[in-house]
C-alpha cells in the first residue's frame, strides 16, 4: 500500500505522529454527516421526500437496532448515539472508494485520501471508547451486580471474563478496519493494473460498497450489544 503523509510533534521529548489522511477523512466525514442532517431537517415536511425520506429511514433503522437490545425506556437514551455512529461509519467506509488522490515524488507514492476506518487507529479508538462507556454505564447502574458478573457462574471463571472484556474492543475495532482496509488495498492494486483490471475494479468497488454498509451495521449493533450487556439486570 502507498505511503501516507504524516505530521510529527514532540511533547516532553516524545514524538507524536498524526496521519494526515486520517485527519482529512475524519473531518470530511463529520462535515458530510452534519450537512446531510442539516439539509434533511431544514425544511421538514409531514410527507417526507428526497433526502429527508432517506435520513428518516436511517433514523428508524437505527432505532430498531437499539430497541432490539434495550428496553423501551432505556433505548430512548441511545437513539441519537446509534444514528450518529451508523451514519458516520456509513460515509467513512466509502470515502476511500470514491477518490484515489495520489501524488508522485521521487518515485514514492503518497496517498492523500482514504477512509478513516481504513487506518487501524480510528476503529480501535472508537471501539475502546464504546467499551469504556459501556463499563461506566454498568458500574453506575449497579456496582454490585457489575462486579458479581465476573465471578458467575463460578468464581474460577474470573480470568476468562477478563480475557473476554479485553478481546471485545480488539475484535470490535479490528473487524471493521480489516474489511475496509482490505477493500481499499485491492482497489489500489486494480487501479495500478492494466486495462484488464478496469472491469474487475468496477465489480470490486460495488462489492466494497456493500461491505462498507454491512460493516457499519455490524459495528453499530455490536456497540449496542456490549452496552446492553452492562445495562442488563441479568448478565
Amino acid at each position: 500500500m502507498e505511503n501516507t503523509p504524516k505530521l510529527t510533534f514532540h511533547l516532553a521529548g516524545l514524538p507524536i505522529t498524526f496521519d494526515v489522511t486520517v485527519m482529512i477523512g475524519t473531518t470530511v466525514t463529520c462535515v458530510a454527516v452534519f450537512l446531510i442532517a442539516w439539509l434533511a431537517t431544514r425544511r421538514r415536511a409531514l410527507v417526507p421526500s428526497g433526502i429527508q425520506n432517506v435520513v428518516e429511514m436511517l433514523v428508524e433503522f437505527t432505532r430498531g437496532l437499539v430497541r432490539s437490545n434495550l428496553d423501551a425506556k432505556t433505548s430512548e437514551k441511545f437513539y441519537s448515539f446509534a444514528f450518529t455512529l451508523f451514519f458516520y461509519l456509513l460515509i467513512a467506509n466509502q470515502l476511500g472508494l470514491m477518490f484515489n488522490i495520489v501524488t508522485e515524488s521521487d518515485h514514492v507514492s503518497a496517498a492523500w485520501w482514504k477512509s478513516p476506518t481504513a487506518d487501524i487507529n480510528g476503529p480501535l479508538a472508537m471501539a475502546f471508547v464504546i467499551t469504556i462507556v459501556a463499563h461506566f454505564l454498568g458500574i453506575r447502574k449497579s456496582p454490585k451486580k457489575y462486579g458479581a458478573h465476573y465471578f458467575q457462574p463460578f468464581w474460577w471463571m474470573f480470568p476468562l471474563h477478563l480475557i473476554d472484556e479485553i478481546a471485545k474492543p480488539l475484535t470490535h475495532g479490528m473487524r471493521l478496519w480489516a474489511n475496509i482496509f482490505a477493500g481499499e488495498v485491492l482497489v489500489f492494486v486494480l487501479l495500478k493494473a492494466a486495462w484488464v483490471g478496469i472491469p474487475l475494479n468496477v465489480i470490486w468497488i460495488g462489492y466494497s460498497v456493500f461491505v462498507g454498509i454491512i460493516q457499519a451495521y455490524v459495528f453499530t449493533i455490536l456497540a449496542m450489544v456490549y452496552m446492553s450487556q452492562k445495562l442488563s439486570t441479568d448478565h
